[in-house]
């Protein structure tokens, strides 16, 4: 099953005749046993996105594999995001404090006394997308690993390392 395939589910979401939980049931999804965290971020939120679409339609979503995983800081300031929106993780850096304010306020809080996000991005292993490639690419979560990098570099406080969801063959 691909991202493309989904698009009568999509509608009925557009459409407003469904919630996250009447989402997740449809038998497609629930057959994919993803974490609700991945499911609501990446299908639910994100799923008829065209960027997202053209970016990852072609990904055998049964192929993925999705784990909890710590990854350290460093390992987010080169970390590359799908090509329709590969500059955006750039923009948000250059403005996070911008990007802080604009969440709830639990959200600035947990950068200040944690150093991190409140809620996991979703990361992709890049062989997903081409088998000669290698690392990690963010599918959702643009904004947080942007902010995670403009606070690197004004040397705000952040943590060592920081928790994601990584989908892997």
């Amino acid at each position: 099953m691909k991202l493309t395939d989904l698009g009568p589910l999509m509608v009925r979401r557009q459409d407003g005749g469904l919630t996250f939980e009447r989402f997740r049931a449809d038998p497609a999804l629930a057959a994919l046993q993803w974490p609700d965290d991945v499911l609501k971020d990446f299908l639910f939120d994100h799923g008829d996105n065209g960027a997202f679409v053209d970016d990852y339609g072609d990904i055998d979503l049964c192929a993925l594999n999705w784990q909890l995983e710590s990854i350290p800081a460093a390992g987010f300031l080169t970390m590359p995001t799908g090509e329709s929106d590969g500059d955006c993780i750039e923009r948000f850096a250059e403005s996070h404090a911008y990007w802080v304010e604009r969440r709830p306020l639990e959200v600035g809080r947990c950068w200040e006394e944690r150093g991190t996000w409140l809620r996991p991005p979703l990361l992709m292993d890049r062989r997903l997308l081409d088998l000669a490639d290698s690392g990690l690419q963010v599918l959702e979560g643009r904004t947080r690993v942007g902010v995670l990098r403009g606070r690197l570099r004004e040397q705000l406080r952040v943590a060592p390392a920081h928790q994601a969801w990584v989908a892997r063959p």
